[in-house]
């Protein structure tokens, strides 16, 4: 009965918060308190256990670094030298964004790491040349998704260990194909329905725009960027009251940028904590730079942050009280194997909307081993479909890798952005464990 009320309370949570306006992570936050003390009767203590710390971190040094990077004209450097990389094809910006993210997290960077570095970059890039930001997100997220199963990414070391470890068939390459497949079949969804077929017509006209870049770099017209600060101090607006044109690398730009490389290279290479090292970053150019710093903590997505922490404080309790695995086991008694396969990879996705893939897979897996023993379904199958299910619904604003999308859109769009990636990620936590079962247990086990 307690499993029962706790679920029927988070579903309560969202009736509430899409009625009223009231923040939906402040009132998870107080449903994890009255159920916790009054259903589960455990202490506050416990309750707070589950309070997301790492992801409160990666989310305020992240957007923090972010907007002293803003301030200084930093972002709107790196968007300009985007443009001409890409030689005014903007409508390709999307695809290297995903192909960026894939090929950063396929050789083994955590997905989040992935995200929290280029999601920033790539939002920043989609306010300034019009492409919607959901477009953008959506191809961040999806990229970072779709090289996390390779042999040496996250996703795919925990899944084949798993399935290694408890003697089942398993197809490393197989399963990196078919889930970088599914990804992709995603990203390019989003593509079309969040104006990629504008952008492709806009080529012309953004080839005009990166001619106007390069001249101003080179001393012509120019460009109004987003410094703050006096130009002595390598960081804002000259005399003229013009901010320096986004070509100029002055020494407080040039700082910034060595703090996100080091940013990308701690937390890619040497494994060092995103969020920390973010804020270590932030902090050290804010006392070097205070005048471009100013109002950079305001900028701080504090309210995409009690959200996502109230949230998640809520599903872990679940997870701490066992509920999550009580649907495991009240799936795993179900006598058609069929559908308990596909109630698995529900569970999954639904779960994992909510709460860490690589948690998810590190649980479910091992929980459907019982039932993947009896050989009643394809267990490569069922796995891949597994994958598919709870890693595809990273992009709700409720994982990490949403929430970051999230954070990090323009402010006077961010709530546009939660509506959607909550619509999009609520609609493929239903549709993608549907065609994921159609298509890789079903035909495998029939």
């Amino acid at each position: 009965m307690a499993n029962v009320i706790a679920l029927s309370v988070l579903v309560l949570v969202f009736v509430i918060s899409t009625v009223r306006s009231v923040n939906m992570g402040a009132l998870a936050l107080v449903a994890a308190f009255v159920v916790g003390t009054l259903v589960f009767t455990v202490d506050t203590s416990e309750i707070l256990d589950g309070f997301p710390a790492s992801l409160f971190v990666i989310l305020v040094g992240v957007t923090y670094l972010f907007a002293l990077a803003r301030n200084n004209g930093t972002v709107d450097w790196i968007i300009h030298a985007a443009v001409r990389a890409v030689r005014g094809r903007v409508a390709l910006v999307p695809w290297a964004m995903f192909a960026v993210c894939a090929a950063v997290t396929a050789m083994g960077a955590v997905s989040p790491a992935a995200v929290a570095i280029i999601a920033p970059v790539a939002m920043g890039f989609a306010t300034r040349y019009r492409i919607h930001p959901m477009l953008m997100g959506f191809m961040v997220v999806q990229g970072a998704t779709a090289g996390s199963f390779s042999p040496i990414g996250i996703f795919g070391v925990i899944t084949n260990d798993v399935m290694r470890q408890n003697g089942l068939p398993s197809s490393p390459a197989l399963l990196f194909v078919s889930t970088f497949a599914a990804a992709a079949v995603v990203a390019a969804i989003a593509y079309v329905s969040f104006g990629g077929r504008a952008l492709i017509a806009r080529g012309a006209s953004e080839r005009v725009l990166v001619s106007a870049v390069g001249n101003a770099s080179g001393g012509g017209d120019t460009i109004t960027g987003s410094g703050s600060g006096d130009s002595s101090k390598g960081g804002g607006k000259s005399s003229s009251g013009t901010a320096p044109h986004e070509g100029a690398l002055n020494l407080e730009r040039r700082l910034t940028l060595l703090g996100l490389a080091s940013l990308a290279l701690g937390a890619l290479v040497f494994d060092l904590d995103v969020g920390f090292t973010a804020l270590t970053v932030a902090v050290l150019l804010t006392l070097i730079f205070p005048a471009s710093a100013r109002g950079a903590v305001d900028k701080i997505s504090w309210g995409t942050v009690l959200l996502i922490g109230g949230i998640v404080t809520y599903v872990a309790l679940l997870q701490n009280q066992n509920t999550v695995q009580w649907l495991g086991d009240s799936v795993a008694h179900v006598g058609i194997p069929l559908l308990a396969a596909f109630l698995i990879c529900l569970i999954g996705a639904i779960v994992s909307a909510f709460a860490s893939t690589t948690g998810i897979l590190g649980a479910l897996i091992p929980l459907a081993i019982p039932f993947l023993m009896t050989g009643q379904v394809n267990a490569t199958g069922l796995v891949i479909a597994l994958a598919i299910s709870s890693s595809l619904v990273d992009c709700s604003p409720f994982s990490t890798n949403g929430a970051l999308v999230v954070a990090n859109a323009a402010p006077e769009e961010r709530d546009v952005v939660f509506g959607l990636t909550m619509r999009w990620g609520m609609t493929i936590m239903v549709v993608t464990p549907i065609l994921a079962w159609l298509l890789f247990v079903v035909p495998w086990s029939v």
